[in-house]
């Protein structure tokens, strides 16, 4: 049932992606997931695309893998493509009916709102498929390190997202294993109408929010016994370097910034033949 679930899963490699230092890769998502929503234009969110899948070939990551972790918000996207393209406002109408009515500029935004959705989800995935989450938990906690200054608990933030993308995998196993323990106990979950669907998904709800409860005492008694105290006095086994990867990194998405930006403002100068045709309401 959960097994197409891929995000927070850790795929090894020796790639260009996986080499680079996780702070280069946190700073070139937020970089990315900023300029997928400032794209104004087919032009720009193109020019995202290109980016994407240059990562995606340096990570040599299978191109499948990553879209298994879209598969989890399909309802969602699906959802919001429908509400858009019957709800949302323009003058060129091609079809209505009642209160729906599908129009040029839905139909673009449509499209728009969707493909960030996707290469939202993409360039997370890259970045959790490439990076561990003891990587992970280091680079959020040296960008977060000047908030140390104002008390705020920098490591604890840190290690809390880490565990928590430490156990994804293995709640999505344990969830496998319930729902087949369950099936072999005569549980249906694929017949009837949703709310019947839905009522079937308490007898997994239980045992499985039991399992995590218990996986978290478990947890924090090994911690205790590991004589974990927090930030304090701790010391770095491995420390962070930036190389020179991670200089040709943000130097990419430098340039994709850059051409984000000439492309919103000028687009319209640099391809005035179809300006009239794309633009968005």
């Amino acid at each position: 049932m959960l097994n197409d679930v891929t995000f927070g899963q850790y795929y090894p490699a020796q790639s260009f992606v996986h080499k680079m230092d996780p702070r280069t890769k946190i700073l070139a998502l937020i970089a990315f997931i900023v300029l997928l929503f400032v794209s104004s234009n087919f032009y720009s969110l193109l020019a995202c695309v290109l980016v994407i899948s240059i990562a995606l070939a340096a990570a040599r990551v299978p191109f499948g893998r990553v879209l298994k972790s879209v598969k989890g918000i399909i309802f969602i996207v699906v959802f919001t493509a429908v509400l858009n393209l019957f709800f949302h406002g323009g003058e060129t109408v091609y079809a209505q009916w009642w209160i729906f009515r599908i129009t040029r500029e839905g139909i673009i935004n449509t499209v728009f709102l969707t493909s960030r959705l996707f290469f939202l989800v993409m360039a997370s995935s890259v970045l959790t498929l490439t990076t561990t989450p003891v990587a992970l938990t280091d680079g959020i906690e040296s960008l977060l390190k000047p908030l140390k200054y104002i008390r705020f608990p920098v490591h604890e933030l840190a290690l809390i997202m880490s565990i928590a993308l430490r156990f994804i995998p293995t709640l999505i196993d344990e969830t496998n294993r319930i729902i087949a323990a369950q099936k072999a106990r005569g549980a249906d979950f694929e017949s009837g109408n949703l709310f019947k669907r839905i009522k079937a998904i308490i007898p997994i709800l239980i045992p499985l929010l039991i399992s995590a409860f218990r996986r978290a005492d478990e947890l924090g008694d090994a911690m205790d016994a590991r004589c974990y105290s927090g930030s304090k006095n701790r010391t770095k086994y491995k420390k962070l370097k930036f190389g020179g990867r991670d200089i040709v990194a943000l130097l990419v998405f430098a340039l994709l910034i850059a051409g984000v930006v000439l492309l919103n403002i000028y687009w319209a100068q640099i391809f005035p033949l179809i300006n009239d045709y794309i633009r968005l309401s």
